[in-house]
């Protein structure tokens, strides 16, 4: 899931593989006619000009080209005071000074000389978006540095992108960040994973967020597992593991282990458990999950991952079923029962 905050508006190949791939295709959507055309706007850029422009001077160009997302950025993110209060610029002339800043800007500036690359894929991807869903309203895109508190920032018609956490995952800042973000997500702090990431953080706190009803283990593994199925028609070219934030390897453990993940949730009687302290660990983040798999290899979000393969073989059986449909369809109990999902180990 993506690291995300909101605002007051909306504040996270293998042979089995391509069997499934071959099954749940569908005909590929032309969007190629769909008037979209994504540009990020680089906030992050034309903050750096408060250090060197007039405050006043700049602050009434950031409230004139990005409105809201200025006012949540000095507030939510900067916490520095009231954007209504010119007091938050001595906050900025601190942070302006700072060695810290310097350095962050220095790497972010190698990282992303341009965003090319991000604007062509974000087009796409927003364009499936809108042959999908012809009426949703698109936000306009902005990236920022967001000290290294969200990946992705969602608001009043605006998405941000806090480019401090796609820096690569050898990043020299994020060891420091340990504690926040370990290893096995850091490591997915690339720049390759801003696209699924937005799509993901448009689909979860925007346009399907999750209802307070899901309370089963089974509402939620499907809830999930509908959300990964959107990413797979909104980024038909993004490898599953991208998607899940597996590595190939646990990608692989998952195949291997079908059978075995879906029979211990049926052994225990984990399906329709409410309590949260005996599921969450099917559901997070984690480097491995506890109880499943030798020498700690199983992968983790093993609730999500048995989810999105019970809505992708509930869409192999009925193609009749668009994806506005699915995503509007709250019946976790009747998608499990009309996907048929009996999985096997392909070893047996």
């Amino acid at each position: 899931m993506p690291y995300s905050c909101k605002t007051t508006v909306i504040y996270v190949s293998f042979i089995f593989s391509l069997a499934l791939t071959a099954c749940r295709h569908r005909d590929k959507a032309d969007v190629s006619q769909i008037p979209v055309t994504v540009k990020i706007e680089r906030f992050d850029k034309d903050f750096d000009l408060m250090r060197t422009q007039p405050m006043d001077q700049q602050a009434g160009v950031l409230y004139s080209k990005y409105g809201k997302f200025y006012q949540d950025f000095i507030e939510r993110i900067l916490k520095a005071g009231s954007a209504r209060d010119t007091a938050y610029y001595a906050v900025l002339r601190q942070v302006f000074a700072g060695k810290a800043y310097t350095d962050l800007k220095h790497d972010v500036d190698a990282a992303f000389p341009n965003m090319d690359k991000q604007n062509a894929q974000l087009t796409d991807a927003f364009k499936h978006i809108k042959y999908y869903f012809p009426k949703k309203s698109l936000p306009k895109v902005y990236a920022y540095f967001s000290g290294f508190q969200a990946q992705t920032t969602i608001g009043d018609g605006y998405f941000g992108i806090g480019l401090d956490l796609f820096l690569g995952a050898n990043s020299r800042f994020y060891p420091a960040l340990v504690q926040s973000f370990p290893h096995y997500i850091s490591r997915r702090f690339t720049p390759d994973n801003i696209t699924p990431r937005v799509v993901e953080g448009m689909a979860r706190e925007d346009m399907f967020p999750e209802s307070d009803k899901d309370n089963t283990l089974l509402d939620k593994m499907v809830y999930n597992g509908k959300i990964l199925y959107f990413m797979d028609q909104i980024l038909p070219e993004v490898a599953d593991s991208t998607k899940i934030g597996y590595t190939k390897a646990q990608l692989k453990w998952c195949g291997d282990y079908q059978a075995s993940i879906w029979g211990y949730f049926l052994e225990e009687n984990l399906l329709y458990e409410t309590d949260y302290q005996k599921i969450q660990k099917f559901l997070t983040e984690a480097p491995f999950t506890p109880g499943l798999g030798d020498n700690n290899e199983s992968a983790p979000k093993l609730g999500i991952w048995a989810g999105w393969q019970i809505v992708r073989a509930y869409m192999d059986k009925h193609p009749e079923v668009t994806l506005p449909q699915l995503m509007a369809d709250h019946n976790a109990q009747k998608i499990l029962n009309e996907s048929k999902y009996r999985p096997k180990n392909p070893k047996e």
